[in-house]
């Protein structure tokens, strides 16, 4: 079982966090532009956890090197079923450098960017927070 996946499924932020490089770049299933940094990254997948229902993931499939990781999962937002999949690259010390999120069916991409964008303003000061408090050294 890929660590990221162990992390998401104990629901364990920090975890989660410490498995992304200083650089990894996230592509949301419902949002035009990614979002680089870990700051950000963290602070979405907080807002993820917080809207999904019932998640779980069903499959996991890694290259033979092991530096990419598909891990596809099921949850609800909103009431709506959803599959969906976390695209994992590996940088070479091992952290996640890029994570990439697809989901399905439209409606149920629809209602995760409802919720998603409910939850943004928060996302955004988390994010700002915690680069601030990365920059004072605390």
């Amino acid at each position: 079982m890929h660590p990221f996946r162990k992390a998401v499924e104990a629901g364990d932020a920090a975890a989660i966090e410490a498995l992304l490089a200083d650089n990894v770049v996230f592509t949301s299933p419902v949002a035009f532009k990614p979002y680089p940094g870990r700051a950000i990254t963290a602070a979405i997948i907080r807002g993820v956890m917080r809207v999904f229902e019932d998640f779980r993931y069903i499959r996991e499939i890694a290259d033979v090197n092991g530096l990419d990781h598909a891990l596809v999962f099921e949850a609800k937002v909103d009431g709506k079923q959803l599959t969906g999949c976390d695209f994992i690259h590996l940088d070479a010390d091992g952290k996640i450098d890029d994570l990439m999120v697809m989901v399905r069916p439209l409606s149920a991409a629809n209602a995760l960017a409802a919720a998603m964008g409910a939850q943004f303003d928060r996302i955004q000061r988390e994010a700002t927070e915690q680069i601030e408090r990365e920059a004072a050294g605390t």
